[in-house]
C-alpha cells in the first residue's frame, strides 16, 4: 500500500514539474516574440 501512495505523489509531482516547463517555454517564447517586435518597431 505504501509503494501505489508513493507512487502516486511521485506521478503526481513529475506531472507538476512538466507542467512548470511548459509554462517556462511559453513564457520564453513569448518574451522572445516581444523582442523580435520591438526590434521590428525601432527599425
Amino acid at each position: 500500500m505504501l509503494k501505489k501512495i508513493w507512487l502516486a505523489v511521485f506521478s503526481f509531482m513529475m506531472l507538476a514539474a512538466l507542467s512548470g516547463c511548459n509554462t517556462a517555454r511559453g513564457f520564453g517564447e513569448d518574451v522572445q516574440h516581444l523582442g523580435s517586435t520591438i526590434s521590428h518597431i525601432a527599425s
